[in-house]
């Protein structure tokens, strides 16, 4: 019961932390724009486009992959094991 309710804490909390990392598509749009001017490329040519499409492209990757994990996390159910002892006293 305890590794269940760790995932849960765990999930919750990685939860909490992306809601408050969200992005405008305009913040998102600026910040992989200048990671491109950071690899060597320069605005307005055809390897600027590429490298703002492969970040695109991975980003999509990255959310099905998250998509796909989760699915199978919460298909995945581990079994409920239920223990009653019983404590017998002998006088």
């Amino acid at each position: 019961m305890k590794p269940v309710l760790n995932a849960m804490v765990v999930a919750a909390a990685a939860l909490l932390c992306a809601s408050c990392q969200t992005m405008t598509p305009e913040q998102r749009r600026a910040a992989d724009e200048a990671r491109c001017v950071n690899y060597g490329f320069r605005k307005g040519n055809d390897a600027f486009a590429e490298c703002l499409q492969r970040i695109e492209l991975d980003r999509r990757a990255e959310a099905r992959a998250n998509s796909i994990r989760m699915s199978q996390h919460m298909a995945w159910r581990p079994p409920i094991v239920v223990e009653r002892r019983v404590i017998v006293d002998r006088k």
